[in-house]
């Protein structure tokens, strides 16, 4: 078997990392649980990283660069409300297919209150950034509308919300939704 690159560890760490902030949030993920599940030494993975907060974000910047990808590719060229559903569609596939992505935006969001209230403010400012480049990959297929974006993106939350506490696909509170936005699967975290 061929020897990893410094750069294939590190993809994953990334991709172990993933999980285990997802089910255990930035402060209750030990970097013990990520080398553990990488199958390296914790000095090992601090040569790949300078410390937790590093791989975290890491792991953040490649969840939310994945959203945005998700995102360009299921509106590309399309516009307006074919660009909706077809963002809509595919975001909800892989949250169905992919849980842990679902649960490590959730987990971002905490971190980035808990740490500004431990006075990080990189934290907030890394997360916000994605988060924009995010609004920016939604507000264009759908025609600079803010209102439509603010919308898009508020169903999103919603779709977060009801996904992460398990409500199942058939439960009435995603009756409201329109149809490219209801979860299609079982969510299992």
């Amino acid at each position: 078997m061929a020897r990893m690159s410094a750069e294939e560890r590190r993809e994953s760490v990334i991709r172990a990392a993933t999980i285990e902030f997802a089910r255990g949030g930035y402060h209750g993920t030990s970097t013990e649980a990520i080398a553990r599940r990488v199958g390296v030494s914790q000095p090992y993975l601090f040569r790949l990283f300078p410390g937790k907060k590093a791989i975290f974000l890491a792991a953040a910047e490649r969840c939310v660069e994945d959203t945005i990808r998700t995102f360009a590719e299921a509106s590309e060229g399309l516009s307006g409300e074919e660009a909706l559903h077809a963002m809509g569609n595919a975001y909800t596939k892989v949250i169905a297919e992919r849980p842990e992505r679902l649960m490590m935006q959730m987990q971002m969001y905490v971190a980035v209150k808990a740490a500004e209230e431990e006075g990080d403010q990189e934290f907030g400012e890394s997360v916000r950034a994605g988060w924009m480049r995010l609004w920016d990959t939604v507000h264009v297929p759908l025609g600079g509308d803010v209102s439509e974006t603010t919308t898009f993106m508020a169903y999103g939350m919603l779709i977060n919300c009801l996904a992460a506490m398990g409500f199942p696909p058939e439960h009435r509170v995603w009756e409201g939704l329109y149809p490219s936005a209801r979860l299609k699967g079982r969510l299992e975290i």
